[in-house]
């Protein structure tokens, strides 16, 4: 068993902010791949579900921010999970928009979602890091990430979602690679290779070129082509072309 965790904070207030990109990449990911519907546990919202053989169970906590760690320690208790059985989906200002990072353990970079779950479990969980950009000065970060997505980057936000869903079935496996080239595939696609070449363009003759060409010809070289119209030897009689 699993559990996926993405930060957020409850309440349609915030439901379109970019601190709650992990919520969103969950509830994407419950409804592409048919999870139960969610139910109030762990003082959050709780989903379960199956990629193959894997049990995966999806939490958003629903104490703010600040307080994660409450409730994913209350899952982890309760299934008896360690941090490497954890996965926390969480918005990064270091990566640029639309692009997708893993990572295991480390610090919480001043995060206050992860530094709450540091407090609970400690730092030894996996990582989904969604980049949302930075506003370019710290005094800016708190208004920037609970601010709503613009609607300039509604796309891009819909394709690194529907790729995380792509790839979730391999996150579950533990294939990094092949989850990462899933989002990469929806936010990035390859250009395509299959156009038609166009035609290539010929000389045809115009008749100021035939004229020129002509000109350019000896009185041998017209006289030879004079004689190649006619049969040899010619014919007798007065009807002879001249």
């Amino acid at each position: 068993m699993q559990l996926w965790v993405g930060l957020g904070n409850p309440g349609a207030k915030y439901a379109g902010n970019r601190h709650n990109i992990g919520f969103m990449a969950l509830d994407r990911i419950a409804a592409d791949h048919g999870f139960a519907p969610w139910r109030a546990k762990f003082q959050g919202q709780v989903s379960e579900g199956r990629f193959g053989s894997t049990c995966v169970v999806l939490l958003k906590p629903e104490t703010f921010m600040n307080l994660s760690g409450q409730s994913v320690r209350a899952a982890a208790d309760f299934y008896k999970f360690t941090p490497a059985d954890i996965t926390v989906f969480h918005d990064e200002l270091d990566l640029a928009p639309g692009k997708c990072r893993l990572k295991q353990g480390g610090g919480h970079a001043g995060h206050n979602g992860l530094r709450s779950i540091h407090q609970h479990i400690g730092p030894d969980y996996a990582r989904v890091r969604l980049g949302i950009g930075h506003p370019g000065h710290k005094d800016r970060v708190a208004g920037y990430v609970l601010n709503d997505f613009p609607k300039a980057e509604q796309d891009m936000l819909d394709d690194l979602l529907r790729g995380i869903s792509d790839g979730a079935p391999a996150l579950a496996a533990g294939e990094s690679s092949k989850f990462l080239n899933a989002v990469s595939l929806r936010v990035a696609p390859p250009r395509s290779s299959t156009g038609t070449k166009p035609p290539e363009k010929t000389d045809t003759p115009t008749p100021k070129k035939k004229e020129a060409a002509e000109n350019t010809r000896s009185p041998f070289d017209k006289l030879k082509d004079h004689f190649r119209k006619y049969p040899w030897p010619l014919p007798l009689g007065p009807n002879i072309p001249g």
